[in-house]
């Protein structure tokens, strides 16, 4: 015979997995902004002569912005995906589900300290350590 969980327990658990769902969006939401400020904007004609080779300090910056763009982007999608898993209401695997929210905290702290390191990404950050903090109440329940 099987028990149902007392209800105070499963109400705990369905408002720890929403405030991680709705994290995870935000999380997402505010990485998709920093993402976008990172595109390349239109690639203006040189004014007068040759175009300038690129300078090892120009292509070294060039590497980091994508490095930084492709951590965003990682962040998007854990969090798009955490988020998709964490609001369907068919019976889940808990092991998969603590998987996948374990990963997406270890990805939101990444994303906060990439943040860390930008101007005007204070949000970005702020969103992202408050999507690790949602995953690890919502862990917490769990166990």
């Amino acid at each position: 015979m099987t028990t149902d969980p007392p209800k105070d327990t499963l109400v705990r658990f369905l408002e720890a997995r929403f405030a991680c769902a709705q994290a995870c969006t935000d999380c997402a939401r505010a990485g998709a902004l920093r993402v976008s400020a990172l595109e390349p904007g239109p690639a203006a004609p040189p004014a007068h002569g040759p175009v300038r080779p690129m300078s090892a300090w120009d292509s070294e910056r060039e590497g980091l912005r994508h490095g930084l763009r492709r951590s965003l982007l990682l962040c998007i999608e854990v969090c798009d995906a955490t988020c998709r898993l964490l609001s369907e209401e068919a019976h889940q695997d808990e092991y998969g589900l603590r998987l996948q929210v374990e990963w997406c905290r270890a990805v939101a702290l990444e994303c906060a300290h990439v943040c860390d390191g930008l101007p005007d990404a204070a949000d970005c950050a702020e969103q992202s350590r408050a999507c690790a903090r949602a995953c690890t109440d919502f862990l917490a329940i769990l166990d």
